[in-house]
């Protein structure tokens, strides 16, 4: 059973949000491993006030689970999800993530905002920064999307083709079948921001059963399966292109040129999170996050943006 924690010494920020027009943030964590840089980045997206609920993959060890565990004690308004065993490529994750939906919808009625992350993502931006920008943009969508067909047809054979999810990898037998009628299928990353009404949508509405059938025997439909539900339905009116995550990819030549690439796109743009943030990463990009930390964001135009993006997709 999940389980919630309420003991009273966090030691981490205070939110200076207190006021019922600004937004709360649901947060949905999932962890398998690194269990420092969860507990770093968990102390700097922890506020009295919000909503946590932590998955950990039960294939994690003995010894991480009773880490997190013990950490997570000393914290108020924090849930564990009942562990699942997360399979690389398969719906598993996708059944994490409803899963978590459901849970926090009957949790409290006073989120507004489902974040997912991982253990090794990291806020590029304080809690009150972030949630002031959710709420001047209250009722909007951030995903990333692509239409499949168009810009990733290479990628078509992991919706065209049926696999099967078995305990540790996706089964090897797999055969052909016919794409859901009516439907244009979309793929990004797993990443996203949803309103409170979108979450209560996918995890009651009827057709999204639909999808979820089809999408349970796909590859990979942590890359595409949210995509292409709210694409194909009323909410592709207020989604914004846009999963507001910034990536640090492994780099082996011309470092110094992707450092200086890498801070520039963080200064013209608004991204809340990054992702892959370690000991490791460069020490003038983490110069750079922790000077910036607490500045606002970039006054960004969504819709410019989105006319302007480079079509070739980076998936």
């Amino acid at each position: 059973m999940p389980t919630s924690f309420s003991i009273p010494h966090p030691h981490t920020q205070t939110s200076d949000v207190h006021s019922p027009a600004h937004v709360r943030i649901a947060y949905f964590i999932m962890i398998h491993h690194k269990p420092d840089a969860f507990k770093e980045m968990f102390q700097k997206i922890y506020t009295r006030d919000q909503f946590y609920l932590i998955h950990i993959d039960r294939k994690a060890n003995k010894e991480l689970t009773e880490e997190i565990q013990l950490f997570l004690v000393h914290f108020p308004n924090v849930y564990i999800l009942e562990s699942m065993n997360i399979v690389s490529g398969g719906f598993s994750m996708i059944q994490a993530e409803m899963n978590a939906m459901e849970y926090l919808l009957n949790a409290s009625q006073e989120w507004d905002y489902f974040i997912n992350l991982s253990g090794e993502d990291s806020p590029l931006k304080s809690q009150n920064i972030i949630r002031r920008f959710l709420t001047v943009n209250k009722g909007r969508n951030y995903l990333f999307y692509y239409d499949q067909k168009f810009y990733r047809p290479d990628t078509l054979q992991r919706i065209q083709n049926h696999f099967t999810e078995l305990t540790h990898k996706i089964s090897s037998f797999i055969y052909r079948r016919e794409f859901m009628k009516d439907v244009v299928p979309y793929i990004g990353r797993k990443w996203f921001i949803l309103t409170r009404e979108t979450c209560v949508f996918m995890t009651n509405n009827k057709r999204v059963m639909d999808f979820e059938d089809y999408y349970l025997h796909t590859l990979l439909p942590a890359e595409s399966f949210f995509q292409t539900v709210l694409m194909n339905t009323a909410f592709n009116d207020i989604i914004v292109n846009d999963d507001k995550r910034a990536v640090i990819e492994k780099i082996f030549f011309n470092k110094d040129q992707y450092t200086d690439n890498l801070i520039n796109m963080l200064k013209s743009g608004n991204h809340l999170f990054i992702r892959k943030i370690n000991n490791k990463t460069d020490k003038n990009i983490l110069k750079y996050i922790n000077d910036s930390y607490l500045l606002p964001l970039a006054e960004v135009d969504e819709i410019e943006r989105e006319l302007k993006r480079n079509t070739r997709p980076n998936n």
